[in-house]
């Protein structure tokens, strides 16, 4: 079964454009790097919880919107070595600095597909 990287996050709502070439590039540089696709999501219909939410976990402002997206690979090895391989590549470091979003309240982790259809 593939491995999936999710991720959540907060976006400047100004800065749309701007997150959007850097995932553009940043997409192209994961697949490079054996990721079988990848996926970036702007917040559409992401409603306020009263006990959790999106908007809550990222700490949403007001001037903000929610970002869910994910990157899939074949395997957990192949994710290690080539997420290893693209912090490292230079487009990233140039792209991603300043990070068009506050990368301290961004949420993500490693998952084990068990079902996909």
């Amino acid at each position: 079964m593939n491995y999936v990287d999710g991720f959540v996050l907060a976006v400047p709502s100004a800065n749309r454009d701007t997150y959007r070439r850097v995932a553009e590039t940043a997409a192209g540089v994961f697949k490079e790097n054996g990721a079988l696709s990848v996926v970036e999501c702007w917040g559409d219909d992401v409603p306020e919880g009263k006990v959790t939410s999106f908007p809550m976990a990222v700490q949403r402002k007001a001037d903000e919107t929610v970002v869910f997206s994910w990157i899939t690979w074949p395997s957990k090895s192949v994710r290690d070595e080539g997420m290893k391989k693209a912090m490292a590549d230079p487009r990233l470091q140039k792209d991603m600095n300043p990070m068009p979003f506050d990368g301290q309240r961004m949420i993500y982790g490693g998952f084990q597909v068990i079902v996909s259809q």
